[in-house]
């Protein structure tokens, strides 16, 4: 099924097919009709995975709102391909292995997979209602630097329709500079349909944006973040967040394993200390 949906996507990107919108409807019901497959193949995380299947099958409709460009419909067809990907891996249940278990639960686990290494699983469970959280994650994503102090600057470079984004992050250094400051250039797509929401990204090439000064320019992905509100308590939010990086360099893999869980865990105890505070009326 894949090899089919990577060749009805790829043709999409041929401008003298850019046109023939039934093509690309075809590419989308060939999108959903994989998600689907995950969908019933497994009864763990079958649920949110079949609410992103029904979101995904409104993806012809939004492509025939406006002609997008082939470079647009590349990076729509690249958000897309992360989803799926990061889906499956968090589909299979099996092999994880726990890194960390913090005093309030949280928990970072991870496993080694053939064709892209070791990723990262952090599930955590946040006090906050799930659109709360939702709005700080993806409606505020370039205030991410004011909060988490591993990340110095996250910016939008491209909106792509309503659902996909070109970004630049930086990262910042670790205490001590073990590991450098690292960048990422990410394509980045938001799936949300009842209930669930999905995050998903991986890293792009972008002209306007060629490698910096004082940065090595590092690569992620398939890497998401899933919201779920907690069963019986919609108050809570269930974050699952898949992160699988290729840092660059020469580093040995004890610390990048280390850096990585650390970052994981950090990550979770910044994002409370942000949803604590007051959310501004609005005027």
């Amino acid at each position: 099924m894949l090899p089919a949906t990577s060749k009805l996507c790829a043709a999409i990107s041929y401008r003298h097919l850019r046109n023939m919108t039934g093509l690309r409807r075809q590419a989308a019901v060939a999108i959903s009709q994989e998600l689907s497959r995950l969908a019933s193949r497994s009864p763990g995380p079958s649920a949110w995975i079949h609410q992103v299947r029904r979101r995904s099958s409104l993806l012809s409709s939004r492509l025939e709102e406006k002609p997008f460009s082939e470079m647009e419909m590349s990076y729509i067809k690249q958000g897309e391909e992360a989803l799926q990907k990061s889906l499956r891996i968090l589909e299979d249940q099996d092999d994880w292995k726990t890194e960390t278990v913090a005093g309030n639960g949280d928990k970072v686990l991870s496993k080694v997979l053939p064709d892209v290494g070791k990723v990262f699983r952090l599930e955590v469970v946040v006090d906050q209602p799930l659109d709360r959280v939702y709005g700080e994650l993806v409606d505020n994503m370039e205030q991410m630097g004011d909060w988490n102090p591993n990340v110095k600057e996250v910016r939008i470079l491209e909106k792509i329709g309503k659902d996909t984004v070109i970004t630049h992050e930086k990262a910042a250094a670790t205490p001590g500079n073990i590991v450098g400051p690292r960048d990422f250039v990410s394509v980045r797509c938001s799936r949300r349909r009842g209930s669930t929401c999905v995050l998903a990204g991986m890293s792009t090439t972008y002209g306007a944006m060629p490698e910096q000064e004082g940065f090595i320019r590092a690569e992620n992905g398939p890497t998401c973040m899933v919201l779920r509100p907690l069963p019986g308590s919609p108050s809570q939010t269930r974050l699952t967040w898949l992160l699988s990086i290729d840092l660059k360099g020469w580093l040995p893999k004890t610390i990048i394993n280390q850096v990585l869980s650390q970052t994981q865990v950090d990550f979770a105890k910044h994002l409370r200390q942000r949803l604590a505070r007051p959310v501004p009326a609005a005027c």
